[in-house]
């Protein structure tokens, strides 16, 4: 079966931007991680959510309200994505800090965000 859009869009979308809400500033996460967190909705197949969700995520991101940072979200491989509107996104994420090498790469065990509050991160116990 094939998906173009999710069942309920505008649910799914909600969740979406929920999510992208709570990336940190100076961090990103890619379609799919978002995707990942996001349970598939009723009716479709894990195996046609994992092909289609990261799909769906930049669906989300394409028409999302003004208080989303749409700019933290980027592709797996930690470029952005060609579509329009991507030439404000670099400096957008460098005005955040966010670094990219010289192939327009981010460094995504530097800058990405885990997809937990950063509070939730154990910390190591000082050693003195």
């Amino acid at each position: 079966m094939s998906f173009s859009s999710p069942p309920n869009p505008q649910a799914y979308y909600e969740q979406v931007w929920a999510i992208a809400r709570l990336i940190p500033r100076g961090k990103v996460a890619a379609y799919g991680q978002i995707a990942k967190m996001i349970p598939p909705p009723n009716g479709v197949e894990l195996e046609a959510y994992a092909a289609f969700g990261p799909r769906w995520v930049g669906g989300a991101m394409a028409n999302c309200p003004d208080d989303v940072p749409w700019q933290r979200v980027i592709n797996s491989q930690g470029k952005i994505s060609e579509r329009p509107g991507a030439e404000r996104q670099r400096p957008l994420l460098e005005a955040e800090g966010v670094v990219f090498d010289a192939k327009g790469k981010v460094d995504l065990k530097k800058f990405g965000w885990s997809g937990k509050n950063e509070d939730d991160v154990p910390k190591q116990a000082a050693l003195f």
